[in-house]
């Protein structure tokens, strides 16, 4: 192979995993359009702010089928089964503008548009080639709100035991979504933060994947959560890597809100059975001016020995942060909004 020349630059190579995966979705891809599969649309909620919005959303493979009367119960296994339309051309229609762009390798589509929305809750149209078009949710920010609720889902808002791995593997994988259960207080939680805060926006931060996020909106809908966008990963080989790494993808999307909203401060809500309180602690320490306050969800003390840690004493508990910070600790949504209220958050 010649070596590159001073006016050429140098692309990089996929990882053998992400080729691997690229060839065989390339290869069913044929197989499924030869079969009748056709181009189909799937729209997550976006967010912005008056002149810009974040779009998000997918273009797979699909086969069309009957509506049915009540909703089916899906096992998790099928939201991961799906083959992308690598490339494949979207048309974004985002207040008076019109743009286009193209869907990633793995036929997702992320991408910030100018656009002239008013604040609250609106649409942006999302069209392709031979796919029906949909509208994409977008809450936009107004300027003039300082707080927002920047929340984990896996065991703080939904019970997902993610410190056991086969249990994880099963609820993900096989469980029915019907079956998830709730965290104790956390849905009216949200909902008083957003009444004291009018206008707050919330959104869901998590390292599971966007295949499930049509899952995850209807779970946090039918247990009376806030509607906001879910900040999810992709799902497979990376370009340099089997997996992404979940860490990186919280601490990136951190610092982005930080910086295309540096005027809310954040309350960020996790729990104690990953690193949530690692992440935000070195957010808060990096950016407190972004950081309101930080509130933990203890998980019980089984799942915090499964987790491999101790558990933690019982009760709320309150300390500060190393840039004043405070942190918040208890084990469900009453016990954090008693210290919130202790701590004059609210």
């Amino acid at each position: 192979m010649s070596p590159t020349s001073p006016n050429e630059v140098a692309i990089p190579q996929l990882h053998r995993a992400a080729r691997i995966e690229d060839a065989i979705h390339h290869f069913l891809a044929r197989r499924l359009r030869r079969r009748g599969w056709d181009v189909t649309m799937i729209a997550y909620p976006g967010y912005g702010a008056p002149g810009w919005v974040r779009v998000m959303g997918r273009v797979l493979l699909g086969r069309l089928e009957r509506p049915r009367h009540r909703p089916a119960k899906l096992r998790g296994w099928r939201s991961f089964a799906t083959i992308p339309a690598k490339g494949a051309t979207v048309i974004i229609e985002a207040g008076d503008g019109r743009h286009e762009t193209h869907a990633d390798r793995s036929g997702f589509v992320d991408v910030v548009v100018p656009a002239d929305l008013p604040p609250g809750w609106g649409t942006v149209r999302l069209t392709s080639p031979d796919a029906e078009p949909v509208e994409a949710p977008v809450r936009i920010v107004d300027p003039a709100v300082r707080f927002g609720i920047l929340s984990d889902i896996d065991d703080t808002v939904m019970v997902t035991t993610l410190p056991r791995p086969l249990l994880a593997a099963w609820n993900t994988f096989v469980l029915d979504e019907h079956a998830r259960a709730a965290v104790p207080g956390m849905a009216v939680l949200y909902e008083r933060l957003v009444n004291a805060y009018p206008g707050a926006p919330v959104l869901y931060l998590s390292t599971g994947a966007f295949n499930v996020a049509p899952a995850l909106t209807r779970f946090l809908s039918r247990h009376l959560y806030p509607a906001g966008p879910l900040l999810l990963t992709d799902w497979g080989p990376t370009a340099d890597r089997w997996f992404r790494s979940g860490r990186a993808h919280k601490r990136a999307m951190l610092l982005r809100l930080a910086e295309e909203f540096p005027d809310v401060r954040w309350l960020l809500v996790g729990d104690d059975g990953q690193h949530d309180p690692e992440i935000y602690a070195e957010f808060a320490a990096a950016h407190p001016e972004n950081v309101a306050a930080v509130a933990i969800r203890r998980l019980s003390p089984t799942q915090a020995v499964l987790a491999g840690h101790l558990p933690a004493p019982g009760g709320g508990a309150r300390s500060t942060g190393p840039e004043g910070q405070k942190v918040l600790s208890a084990p469900d949504g009453a016990g954090l909004w008693h210290l919130l209220r202790e701590a004059d958050l609210v």
